[in-house]
């Protein structure tokens, strides 16, 4: 009786590797695709800028002013 060797296992050698790689350069496109949307303009960005106080840089929590000296916004 003839043993017939499997085609599966002598191509799974190759194939473990190509599939961490292909899972690495997936990680890095999506990596690279979150990135490019970090980079854009974030919404809000302008109203927190103004919440800050002008003369202590800190940020101001409702309408009220800010405790340092309550004329820095």
């Amino acid at each position: 009786m003839r043993l017939v060797p499997l085609k599966s296992v002598r191509n799974s050698r190759g194939t473990v590797s190509d599939v961490i790689s292909k899972i690495v350069l997936l990680f890095l496109a999506f990596m690279a695709v979150l990135a490019m949307f970090g980079k854009l303009r974030v919404p809000g960005a302008k109203r927190l800028a103004n919440a800050k106080c002008r003369k202590c840089g800190r940020y101001r929590i409702g309408k009220g002013p800010c405790p340092c000296s309550g004329k820095g916004s």
